[in-house]
């Protein structure tokens, strides 16, 4: 009997697989900051095949607090498998002259999320995120859905903060994020064990990330603040704020199961 399943484990059923097959199909609650780190720094993270944004500072902080299920919907009856956040970070680039992002560093409290993540390029680690929740019902409990509403968010790993945010609504956006609005561009990346090829990637892809069925609410935007704490073995403060531009929430959902690969650097 052949073994079945998109990830491992592989069983004859396919039932056991972490990360079941596409499409995948996402809904989240977000908060992004805009900001700008160290142009020389930003620049210094940008993967083989980007080049320098003249703005080359240009980054965003992005919260979210997912769900999401694969075509069969059955995620959705038992949240364990459906529900997660993440916590990650963008910095500006040029493709082909064109204006792109890309996503150096990401962290998820999920380990489906995290390997779905990985297969489609996203660097991802685990972490804790956490995220001031909103509800329908108006109380002391609950931010306000509108101006004055003040959310929080923050993400630790190996028992260490490494961001904090905050933002306090003002008024519907006009724009929405700027520094997210490009094309998101990132590195599929599997290494080799092989003895003395351990420099040469089984995976080295340059992808840009596709999506479909795209729906969003209204933007809110608001006065935000940004931190972002060192820890042993992390590098993300390469993008410490410089300065905090606007902050942004709101809830956006879309269906993946489709990717284009830009460059393979593995021919």
């Amino acid at each position: 009997m052949t073994l079945q399943g998109y990830t491992v484990p592989r069983t004859p059923s396919g039932r056991a697989s972490l990360v079941p097959p596409p499409p995948w199909h996402y809904v989240g609650d977000f908060i992004v900051i805009d900001f700008h780190a160290d142009p020389d720094a930003a620049a210094s993270l940008l993967p083989e095949g980007l080049e320098r944004h003249p703005d080359a500072g240009r980054c965003a902080a992005v919260f979210v607090d997912w769900q999401s299920c694969s075509q069969s919907g059955e995620e959705l009856i038992d949240p364990v498998r459906s529900q997660y956040r993440e916590f990650y970070l963008v910095v500006s680039g040029l493709l082909d002259g064109e204006p792109v992002t890309t996503c150096p560093f990401i962290w998820v409290n999920q380990d489906f999320a995290l390997a779905r993540g990985w297969i489609q390029g996203f660097p991802k680690q685990l972490g804790e995120v956490w995220m001031t929740r909103q509800f329908a019902l108006p109380c002391r409990a609950t931010p306000a859905s509108g101006a004055g509403g003040r959310f929080g968010a923050s993400c630790s790993a190996r028992g260490r903060e490494l961001a904090r945010a905050t933002l306090t609504l003002e008024r519907e956006s006009e724009s929405g994020s700027l520094h997210t609005d490009p094309p998101l561009v990132n590195v599929r990346h599997f290494p080799r064990l092989t003895s003395g090829r351990h420099d040469e990637p089984q995976v080295h892809e340059l992808v840009r990330a596709r999506s479909r069925d795209r729906s969003v609410s209204e933007v809110w935007e608001g006065a935000a603040t940004l931190e972002l704490s060192p820890a042993p073995g992390e590098e993300h403060t390469l993008l410490a704020p410089l300065d905090v531009v606007r902050g942004y929430r709101f809830t956006f959902a879309y269906t993946v199961d489709d990717l284009t690969t830009v460059r393979d650097y593995t021919r």
